[in-house]
């Protein structure tokens, strides 16, 4: 690692920042519809509360991935904050990274709230952690980059949604945005576009028997 410019901030530094963001938004979007999602659901009863209103369960099941997305969002203004201290986020490109973390959020809160709906008990959640988290987290191009991976494991890693946030999260801080941005949003988009109606269509089923 060598400092760069006058900030004496490394390239690595630069290099993981944006990334840290990217994970922040994994982490509080999926983990709050799953963990407490499930918590809400099963122990608490608050879903049975709810659906005792006029709401629906889809509603239901929407706000509470909305609040997943919501969460990401307010984390990585937070993060931008810290990070933006040290001049690692250049703007005025840098603020795509609040509407990327909402769509992100979306991503991962969804795909949360599926494993809420097809694991029978808490402690389950092991298996989508192990399984899905852990291995974006190693491999999504945080830590290094995605085209040090062998051939097989890059096409792999693109196949995945952190890899994707995180690629963007690294444009938009970096004021390095180009047309495969679109490439990244548009995965996002058709993730959340799949993974959220079939969260509800999942969770609509567990609710209701």
């Amino acid at each position: 690692m060598h400092a760069t410019g006058n900030t004496g901030v490394s390239d690595y530094v630069r290099f993981i920042a944006p990334a840290l963001i990217a994970i922040t938004v994994m982490n509080n979007a999926f983990f709050e519809n799953t963990y407490a999602s499930f918590v809400r659901m099963y122990y608490q009863k608050t879903f049975d509360a709810m659906m005792a209103t006029p709401l629906t369960v889809e509603e239901i099941i929407a706000g509470e991935i909305v609040w997943g997305a919501t969460k990401a969002l307010i984390a990585t203004a937070i993060m931008m904050a810290v990070i933006s201290l040290f001049g690692l986020i250049r703007y005025p490109e840098g603020l795509l990274l609040l509407p990327l973390a909402f769509l992100g959020g979306l991503a991962f809160g969804a795909a949360g709230m599926f494993c809420t709906a097809i694991v029978p008990h808490i402690e389950q959640f092991n298996l989508p952690v192990f399984l899905f988290i852990t291995p974006m987290f190693l491999f999504g191009g945080t830590f290094f980059p995605v085209e040090n991976l062998p051939a097989w494991a890059q096409k792999t890693a693109d196949l995945l949604p952190l890899t994707h946030l995180v690629a963007l999260s690294r444009s938009f801080a970096n004021s390095r945005i180009d047309s495969t941005a679109l490439t990244g949003i548009v995965y996002l988009a058709l993730f959340t576009a799949v993974a959220f109606p079939l969260a509800l269509r999942r969770m609509r089923r567990r609710l209701i028997k």
